[in-house]
Formats: structure tokens, C-alpha cells, sequence
């Protein structure tokens, strides 16, 4: 449960919230438990990236249709102390969560986390050259930060390292270290704060993060184990580890077997397996059947978000009128420089225009999430809303077209009405006599 204020909503203090959280169980780690409990192999969380307004505002809605628990898991390149590409400091994020959550009428936990929380993993990192003093600095500022704001639950993900050569897989036992530092220092800091337990998640589906194979993770789990065992921190084991299971940026099956092999490995430690780059996966039904707790999506709905803008300009260009949104969306892509991270070998030193056009095209769909929150893109957006007044509800349509695409999951992972199923585990009803 997030800390209440002055302008707490009735959402802060949902029933399921409350009778999950207790004075050592951190909200989310209860809720995995009872997935283990109860609910093995029939339902998997599904973990929104809130990488725009309009998302976030979908996620909402779909959360509250599907009648579920809403993670919402932000990156620290979307949401940070520097205010992210949204434009969102932690505080912020927690702040629209909350007014729109009202405005709704919301009645569903909603769970805010933040994913890849670990030095060099945060873009600025990388092109301002950090030193590693500068980026662990950095990343438990922003831990701080995260717990100050009312996070339920952090990824502690320090498995890039830098100053290895060509990225070489960074060594297990480097990943454990800075994993029980990274832990260790926000617990103190939780602490010292005298806020509640919160959950944690680690690993990395990355294959520069070593963990891809399967010895390795075992080692990693048994090393973390005995870490926190040492620095007498067991309450804080991690509810999730995140696995490779099958996808990535140019994969999207999801591997049912080595899901059903990573949970076996898990389960003994009272987590389970937790997959990322669920973006579009051909099997999403599969995810539940092979025991995984929760599942990430992110651009996914962002490329929805693109999709349907491009249809209300189709729309706009119909009726005579211009709003300059797709002109605007490329250049600020381009100017970004972000797309600079998507490129294959065969692609790198290109200029934008050089690339095939296909190319181009999924690097400003997939790039149009950095660059929402741009003052010429946000508004030549208003301007398409405005031309399409009395033609459309024009932002009706983006967040439908949006929520459609999450629902698909909430279905998959047989999350449809789940709160209803969690009321009857967790708060039975009373004995009238």
C-alpha cells in the first residue's frame, strides 16, 4: 500500500491491498505467494510499462474492465529523478496514477515498481560515460527516490557492466555482489525512512547479464540466498526472478519448458519466474500453464498507440486538414538519437535516411515512446484531437485501441475477474454467528 497523504484516495487503501500487506510481507510478495498458494499454474500478473500518458491511462481502464490487480513496472530511462522521456519524476507517475484513478473511480490495487533498476541501464548512463562510482551513485539515488514516492516493488538489476570489454557476459559472482548492495542499501534506506516492507525482484533475461544459462542461474540464486542470509537481510528475498524464457527484442515465442525448468529452480526460494519482452509473443496462454508469476509488456502498447494516431491522420488527411503529427514524430525520433540503440551490425554508423525503409518505419513506431512528451510532437497532437472535433473522439479511440491490446493479455494470463477470485481466498466472508 502506498503511504497515505492528505489526498489519499479510497484506492490506496483497497481491502485486497490490506489483507495482503502485514507488517514483514510486502504487498506484492503476499500476492505472489498466493499465486503459489492457490493459484498455481492458472494465473500470471501482467506488468504495464507506463511509457506515456496515454498508456497509463489505458492501463487504467483495462485494470479496471478485467476487474485485476495492475502492476505498473517504469523504467529508469521513463521515469527518474531527471524526470525520464515522460516527463514523470517517481512522485510525479504516483501523482497521475492517483488523480486519474479518482477521476475513474477505480476500484482494483494498483501496484507501482520499477524495472532494471542497476548502473549502466539508464541511457544517460551510457552516453554521458559514467564512471561505475557515478552509475551505482546514481542508481541508489533513484532507489531512494522510487521508496520515497511509495514503489511496492524494485528490480534490482546490476548485470551490466560497462568497463567489460565488448560486453562480455558480466561474471556471477560481480552480479551477485552489487545485487546484495544495491538490496542492502535500499533496505537501510527503507528503513531509516520508517517506511513498510517492499518486494524486490532480480536477474535479467539480457544474455549480457549471464544469467541465460541455466547452471548460471542456479548459482545466482544459491550465491543471493547465502548473501542475504549473511547480512541478516532473508526478509527481503526477492518475490520474482526475472528468466530467459524464449524472448527477446527479435524473438517473440515464448519457451514453455525452460519456464517450467526456471520455476522448478525458483519455487524453493518462495519466488517465481518472471519474463520480460513479452511484447507480442505469439503464446501468451502458455505463460500461466508454465507456472510464470508475471509477465512485462511495454512498447507493445506504445506501437499500438502509434498505430492508432497514424489512423486519425489517415482520418485527418480525409476530411483536408493537417496536423503535421507524423512529420513531427520522425524528426523528433531522429533527433533523439535513440533509435541508434536498435540497430543491427550490418546497421551501425547509417544515417537514419540510409536505412531501408521498413527499417525506418519500426524504428519511429517502436522510437515514438521516447519522444510523447516533445513540445512539437505533443503539439501537433492536440492539433490532430482539435481537426478531428465533431469526426471522432479522438483520444477516445487511441486509449481504446490501446486498452484492446492489454486485454488480450489480461485474458491470456486468466487474470479476467481475478480480484474476485483473491476476495475469496483473502477476505472470507464472516460468520454471521
Amino acid at each position: 500500500m502506498m503511504v497515505a497523504t492528505d489526498e489519499s484516495t479510497s484506492r490506496n487503501a483497497h481491502p485486497l491491498v490490506q489483507a495482503l500487506q502485514d507488517e514483514k510481507t510486502p504487498v506484492v510478495k503476499a500476492l505472489v505467494q498466493t499465486l503459489t498458494d492457490h493459484f498455481e499454474e492458472q494465473t500470471c500478473l501482467l506488468a504495464i510499462c507506463p511509457n506515456s500518458r496515454a498508456v497509463t491511462k489505458a492501463a487504467l481502464l483495462a485494470a479496471q474492465e478485467a476487474n485485476a490487480p495492475l502492476l505498473f513496472t517504469s523504467t529508469l530511462n521513463q521515469v527518474d529523478r531527471d524526470r525520464g522521456y515522460t516527463g514523470w519524476t517517481h512522485d510525479d507517475l504516483i501523482g497521475f496514477i492517483d488523480r486519474k484513478a479518482d477521476q475513474l473511480d477505480l476500484d482494483v490495487p494498483i501496484l507501482p515498481c520499477l524495472d532494471h533498476g542497476g548502473p549502466w541501464l539508464k541511457d544517460r548512463h551510457v552516453i554521458e560515460d559514467y564512471t561505475y562510482e557515478e552509475a551505482m551513485s546514481a542508481v541508489k539515488q533513484s532507489l531512494e527516490s522510487c521508496i520515497d514516492a511509495g514503489y511496492e516493488l524494485l528490480h534490482i538489476d546490476p548485470t551490466v557492466d560497462q568497463r567489460q570489454p565488448d560486453r562480455e557476459p558480466t561474471s556471477i559472482d560481480w552480479v551477485v555482489e552489487h545485487t546484495l548492495e544495491l538490496i542492502e542499501h535500499a533496505e537501510a534506506y527503507r528503513r531509516g525512512q520508517g517506511r513498510p516492507p517492499i518486494s524486490y525482484e532480480v536477474g535479467t533475461e539480457e544474455v549480457h547479464g549471464g544469467l541465460a544459462d541455466r547452471d548460471k542461474f542456479e548459482r545466482f540464486l544459491e550465491g543471493l540466498d547465502a548473501g542475504l542470509r549473511e547480512r541478516g537481510l532473508d526478509d527481503a528475498w526477492p518475490c520474482f526472478v526475472v528468466g530467459k524464457v524464449g524472448t527477446d527484442l527479435d524473438t517473440s515465442y515464448f519457451e514453455p519448458d525452460t519456464a517450467r525448468d526456471l520455476t522448478t529452480r525458483t519455487k524453493p526460494y518462495g519466488a517465481l519466474v518472471k519474463g520480460h519482452y513479452t511484447d507480442y509473443v505469439d503464446n501468451p496462454d502458455d505463460y500461466p500453464l508454465a507456472g510464470m508469476g508475471g509477465a512485462n509488456v511495454g512498447p507493445e502498447f506504445t506501437e499500438e498507440e502509434y498505430k492508432a494516431l497514424m489512423d486519425l491522420v489517415d482520418l485527418e488527411h480525409k476530411i483536408g486538414k493537417t496536423s503535421g503529427l507524423k512529420k513531427a514524430l520522425r524528426e523528433a525520433v531522429v533527433e533523439s538519437g535513440r533509435w541508434k540503440k536498435w540497430l543491427h551490425a550490418d546497421e551501425e554508423g547509417r544515417a537514419f535516411n540510409e536505412l531501408d525503409e521498413e527499417r525506418q518505419n519500426w524504428l519511429i513506431r517502436t522510437g515514438s515512446r521516447y519522444v510523447w512528451s516533445d513540445r512539437e510532437v505533443s503539439t501537433a497532437r492536440a492539433r490532430l484531437y482539435e481537426n478531428l472535433d465533431g469526426y471522432r473522439d479522438a483520444e477516445g479511440y487511441v486509449l481504446w485501441r490501446i486498452k484492446q491490446a492489454m486485454m488480450k493479455y489480461y485474458h491470456a494470463f486468466n487474470l479476467i475477474d481475478f480480484n474476485s477470485r483473491l476476495e475469496r481466498v483473502l477476505l472470507p466472508a464472516q460468520d454471521p454467528a
